[in-house]
């Protein structure tokens, strides 16, 4: 059986999250594939160090506008494939989506907008949502999905820690779950639910009034699988205990016979 191990983090900035320790995490990280995203930077802004760190060869979609989101790809296994570019215009311009091809699958790293600086934001998110499932329904025709990356909304109630208190507030609000439960109703899985489904966890803290050190938080990064490639499921899990950004690293592993 080959495993391959797979982990996305929402690092808040790789220039910012390199002076807290990215590099010698990253050096002793045993994954194939790392997925970054809110990179907050240009591949002609960063150093050999981020570019080419040892064993990994970088792959980078970064927003038009300086400073602002950005993804980004560190492989030990070389991809098929790499796309940046595609057909919605919604999905591009913001550097919210990298997609690479494996033999086994499709992989896709993506930094869901978020809706709460206004209504345009909200409209905005919702539209990338509906664009985003149609590219991954056309490419599950070829071959099955994984997706990970920061969602920007949390699925249900056990998903963060104060669901009566953001009813109302986009990255809970009844719009955006619906689109979750679509996505369910499509036969995506949900990894870490699969094998933890009571499991209470988080994974971004608000970076106000000590929310990380009080375990007041969301569970808004996730990977998702397409159904076929349930059984080859084997862990799923969130990272707490490493710090650096307002988000922690989430991982999976799938083994292929």
């Amino acid at each position: 059986m080959k495993s391959t191990s797979l982990i996305s983090w929402n690092v808040n900035g790789i220039r910012a999250v390199a002076k807290k320790g990215f590099l010698e995490w990253l050096a002793k990280s045993p994954a194939d594939l790392i997925a970054i995203q809110e990179t907050k930077a240009a591949p002609n802004q960063l150093g050999a160090n981020l570019l080419t760190p040892d064993g990994y060869r970088s792959f980078w979609n970064s927003a038009a506008r300086p400073g602002y989101s950005g993804v980004a790809l560190y492989a030990k296994i070389e991809p098929l494939k790499v796309q940046t570019e595609f057909t919605a215009p919604v999905l591009n311009g913001e550097g919210r989506i990298l997609l690479a091809e494996f033999p086994e699958f499709y992989f896709l790293n993506v930094y869901f907008p978020n809706g709460k600086m206004s209504d345009a934001r909200l409209r905005f998110k919702l539209e990338f949502y509906e664009e985003f499932l149609k590219l991954i329904e056309k490419l599950r025709k070829q071959k099955p999905i994984v997706f990970c990356g920061d969602i920007n909304t949390a699925h249900r109630e056990i998903d963060l820690a104060r669901p009566q208190e953001n009813e109302k507030i986009s990255g809970f609000l009844p719009i955006e779950r619906k689109w979750l439960d679509k996505l369910i109703a499509k036969n995506y899985l949900d990894t870490f639910r699969e094998l933890h489904p009571n499991e209470v966890k988080y994974s971004w803290w608000s970076v106000r009034s000590g929310a990380r050190e009080r375990n007041v938080g969301w569970r808004i990064d996730s990977f998702f699988v397409s159904a076929e490639l349930r059984k080859n499921i084997t862990r799923a899990e969130i990272h707490n205990e490493v710090l650096g950004s307002d988000h922690c690293p989430i991982s999976l592993e799938l083994k292929f016979s």
